[in-house]
């Protein structure tokens, strides 16, 4: 045969050609697919199922998809020679989709094949169907299967779907502690639940109803396990109310000598508020569920021509803010501080009253709940959070300034007086270091103060400190890596925009760069170690702009805008769990 040359010099002979078709692992697979369904060269049957149905595939088809098939058909095992090859323990509708899936590629996963598949495709170490089977019963976690789809995980080793599942558990706590799930699950499952600090609850109530609801939906058989599950209940922070009342008074813990000593713990934490610093244990804790998120909240405040009873909250993730459920009260001049996860708006102005009334919204809920008042009405008070009491400092009652001191107790639902300070402050602001609260500033009635005293709650009493550079009332103040830092403010002349940091140990003050802008009626709080400094007036208006200082470099930079001004606005800080 001739040979095929070049015709001219200027032309070069193709030594070969390189050919790819994209589409021939499809057709081929399409190909064997349809000689499957004739039976056509098919080398191996399946046995599956009573009554016994009969699968009929190709051997080398399934050891390229299986490494079970490819074990079994390239070993000395009697099954690599024989055609028929029974299966046990597994569904045939279930094998039936497996082969399907190794000749075509698709498998289609829903609630009335899952159970059946996800076994069979492990028996057959089909990775990408377990996997499918895994992310689907994902999407379906609920309260009422979360904790049945964890032991279905746990049976099969499915690792990555048991940690979700036991997770969503823990994350919706109170609705699971509700189902007949949780109410057939062993002690030791009980035990692994609550002992976890990741729980999710508003209140540890929920999770001694949950321990005692489980007791007695089996009494006879499970009275004995109170003793080991009511240790990781943590009582002290039950509410007074809840531990006189059905604590104390329930049966099953009467009955049981082991619980007296965790009885009387909780009411030795509840009878002595100022010990609770040295009354700490593993029960005195709250809970902080992973995955919790710090959210900057925004409470009332006022501007040119209204007192706003809307809040709004922050999330430094997505620099963004967005509305939350506004309070039953319109307030500005407003404390705020937040204890066990719940934000505290303490006093304020509504437009025509100085308040005595306080309120408590919970993120979990988006609602506000009542809160017992305080003994004196209160507007530009501080408010300070510590061993998880609230401490309402100063203010201005509608007659006069206050140096009085009341403090409110979330367990015993109840406001008492503690030692009031030396010098009447309305405007002041507070912040605590390691154990000690500190009234910075404020107004007299006379002057702006730049004087600072400081509480100790072991001895209820109150001492001066060093003075800071600048007078300030209504100015900002957060506390960051043990010291103070004070921000902005009003002098008796002038907003200001400078800053000022305490350091508790030297007793000194050290000034540091200024805001952008001037503010005072403002506040600041601190989120992962940056202090943000919201709304205010800048002597002229009120502001809905933020800026946040980072300490590391020493410069303020501007934030996202609230949407609405706020002047005289509370400001804190929240962990929120975001399912």
């Amino acid at each position: 045969m001739q040979q095929f040359r070049a015709t001219s010099h200027q032309e070069m002979r193709v030594e070969f050609i390189s050919h790819f078709s994209p589409t021939h692992t499809e057709e081929a697979f399409c190909c064997m697919k349809i000689m499957r369904s004739k039976c056509e060269l098919c080398d191996v049957n399946l046995l599956v199922g009573e009554p016994q149905r009969r699968i009929a595939a190709h051997r080398l088809v399934l050891a390229s998809c299986s490494p079970y098939f490819q074990a079994m058909f390239t070993s000395e095992l009697i099954e690599s020679r024989q055609r028929d090859i029974t299966l046990q323990g597994v569904d045939a509708d279930a094998i039936e989709l497996l082969v399907d899936f190794a000749y075509t590629a698709r498998i289609q996963v829903s609630e009335d094949n899952v159970q059946a598949l996800l076994p069979a495709s492990s028996l057959l170490q089909l990775t990408s169907v377990k996997d499918a089977c895994c992310e689907f019963l994902k999407n379906q976690l609920h309260p009422s299967n979360c904790l049945g789809i964890r032991a279905f995980a746990d049976t099969h080793t499915c690792v990555d779907l048991l940690e979700s599942s036991h997770r969503f558990a823990l994350q919706h706590f109170l609705q699971v502690s509700q189902t007949e799930e949780f109410m057939l699950l062993s002690v030791e499952q009980v035990l692994d639940l609550i002992s976890n600090s990741d729980v999710n609850v508003e209140n540890e109530e929920q999770v001694y109803n949950a321990v005692i609801n489980w007791v007695k939906f089996d009494v006879d058989n499970r009275r004995e396990f109170v003793r080991d599950l009511l240790p990781f209940v943590r009582l002290p922070l039950l509410t007074r109310e809840c531990l006189m009342t059905r604590v104390e008074s329930e049966e099953l813990i009467r009955n049981t000598p082991d619980c007296k000593d965790l009885l009387i713990e909780a009411m030795k934490y509840h009878l002595l508020p100022e010990q609770r610093s040295v009354l700490q244990s593993p029960r005195t804790v709250s809970r902080k569920p992973t995955g919790q998120v710090p959210i900057l909240f925004a409470i009332g405040g006022g501007s040119l021509f209204a007192i706003h009873s809307e809040c709004e909250c922050y999330d430094p993730r997505i620099d963004r803010w967005c509305m939350v459920t506004p309070m039953s009260t319109k307030r500005a001049r407003v404390g705020v501080g937040t204890v066990c996860g719940r934000i505290y708006a303490v006093g304020g102005y509504d437009g025509s009253n100085d308040l005595a009334t306080v309120e408590a919204y919970c993120p979990q809920s988006n609602q506000w709940l009542s809160v017992p008042s305080m003994g004196t009405r209160r507007s530009c008070l501080g408010v300070a959070v510590l061993n998880g009491l609230i401490y309402a400092i100063g203010g201005y009652d509608g007659a006069s300034c206050l140096n009085s001191v009341e403090r409110f107790d979330p367990l015993t639902a109840q406001w008492t007086s503690v030692a009031a300070m030396n010098t009447r402050r309305r405007y002041v602001r507070v912040g605590v270091v390691n154990g000690i609260i500190y009234a910075i500033g404020g107004y007299d009635g006379s002057a702006h103060l730049n004087t600072v005293e400081c509480f100790d709650p072991m001895t209820n009493t109150w001492r001066i400190v060093a003075s800071m550079a600048s007078r300030r009332s209504s100015a900002g103040v957060a506390v960051l890596n043990d010291m103070l830092y004070v921000v902005g403010g009003n002098d008796g002349a002038s907003c200001l925009n400078t800053m000022e940091r305490y350091e508790p140990v030297a007793d000194a003050w050290t000034c540091l760069a200024p805001m952008s802008i001037r503010r005072s009626t403002h506040d600041v709080a601190v989120i992962d170690s940056i202090l943000f400094a919201v709304g205010g007036n800048d002597g002229s208006s009120s502001l809905n702009s933020i800026e946040k200082y980072d300490p590391e470099t020493n410069k303020w930079t501007s934030v996202v805008s609230m949407s609405t001004r706020r002047s005289s606005v509370g400001v804190t800080v929240a962990h929120v769990l975001l399912l």
